[in-house]
């Protein structure tokens, strides 16, 4: 599960650290490049729920399986495609893997290890995500600046062919036990609960998508970094974001407001200290560090709420905080992209730093009384 999710979040993110050079292949503007983050949010926030709950009733291994080959054309497809709408085509086929792989692989940690183990389980699993950035984006990034952006993306295919193969192989059968049904998710959005982990994780993922899609082009025009040097920057950010991954998961379980809201503080001063002190290599470098501790933890901390707010549907809470965390990476980059072609990459920083200040607002506004769970708050 967790190289899966690996080769999901790494495909996904990829386009980061090869962004100016997908664009000048194109002749597009960097803006116009942050499509290719924009399109797979779009389309997992709306795949999301319309195939888990239209394969409700199929073999949960059957389906990972299918997103996972869905995956590797997507990859093979970016690789050969001759204009930038069949790059577009192929990250709708990223989307919709993202949605359906998510939406099911999320919350079968339950499902997969003893119940003691289950905390534990879903931090391996979600330590995908930083890993995809500490060894995904870097080396394909890497791969892209010494053999062409086009081969990072095939070779990226052939380690998805090989990741299904492993999923084949070692995950055993998992029957559909309780479909997820869209009246499930409708009573779950009435829950106070679900709502406030929508708006906090809103908010959090805004500000990081928003500035980090364009992270690269911050380094080049701002902190003058080499192209070969941005592997390295890139790499430090996603250390960073393993050891928060660790972090968040391992005090969320106890104080989840505490801990969603010093990582959005931190990723709040990091991006808006970023054009103060990122002018300087050491002032970026420091600052990424504590800007990929922070992230590290947010997917931890949104779907810990997530499932809390509905303990008895852990699919369904897969669901939503899929589908609402991917809208709003699509809807990060677009604005971040608008931001930017319109004035700079310091002011896309500024504006995503203030994203994150309201985020750690509302958690702090939000009033232990009104949940469910008012003893871990």
């Amino acid at each position: 599960m967790t190289a899966g999710i690996f080769s999901i979040v790494t495909t996904e993110i990829l386009p980061i650290g090869l962004l100016t050079s997908i664009g000048s292949s194109f002749t597009v503007s960097d803006g116009m490049a942050g499509l290719m983050m924009t399109m797979p949010g779009f389309l997992a926030a709306v795949s999301a729920p319309l195939v888990t709950v239209a394969t409700g009733r199929v073999d949960r291994r059957v389906m990972l399986g299918v997103f996972i080959l869905l995956l590797a054309l997507a990859n093979f497809l970016t690789a050969i495609a001759t204009s930038y709408w069949l790059v577009l085509v192929a990250r709708v086929m990223v989307g919709i893997t993202i949605g359906g792989f998510w939406s099911i692989g999320a919350g079968l940690a339950g499902r997969l290890v003893p119940a003691e183990c289950v905390g534990r389980a879903t931090s391996v699993i979600f330590s995908a995500v930083p890993l995809g950035s500490v060894l995904g984006v870097p080396l394909g990034t890497f791969i892209g600046d010494l053999a062409g952006w086009r081969t990072a993306f095939l070779v990226m295919g052939c380690f998805t062919l090989a990741v299904l193969a492993l999923l084949l192989l070692v995950v055993p059968p998992l029957p559909s036990d309780r479909a997820t049904r869209l009246d499930l998710l409708g009573a779950m959005l009435r829950s106070v609960d679900t709502r406030f982990a929508l708006v906090i994780t809103f908010l959090v993922v805004l500000a990081h998508f928003g500035t980090y899609t364009y992270v690269t082009p911050f380094l080049e025009q701002v902190t003058h970094v080499s192209p070969g040097l941005i592997t390295v920057y890139l790499l430090v950010y996603g250390a960073a974001g393993i050891a928060g991954n660790f972090l968040g998961g391992s005090t969320v379980g106890r104080h989840p407001r505490a801990t969603f809201a010093v990582a959005g503080a931190l990723i709040a001063g990091a991006t808006l200290l970023l054009p103060v002190l990122g002018g300087s290599e050491g002032g970026a470098v420091a600052l990424l560090i504590v800007w990929g501790v922070a992230y590290g933890a947010v997917p931890v901390c949104s779907q810990t709420w997530f499932a809390k707010a509905a303990p008895g549907s852990p699919e369904a809470s897969s669901v939503l905080f899929t589908a609402s965390f991917q809208a709003t990476i699509s809807i990060g980059a677009l604005a971040g992209g608008t931001v930017l072609d319109l004035s700079s990459p310091s002011t896309v920083m500024t504006l995503g730093g203030l994203a994150a200040a309201l985020m750690v607002l509302v958690t702090w506004a939000h009033r232990a009384g009104r949940s469910s769970w008012p003893k871990a708050l």
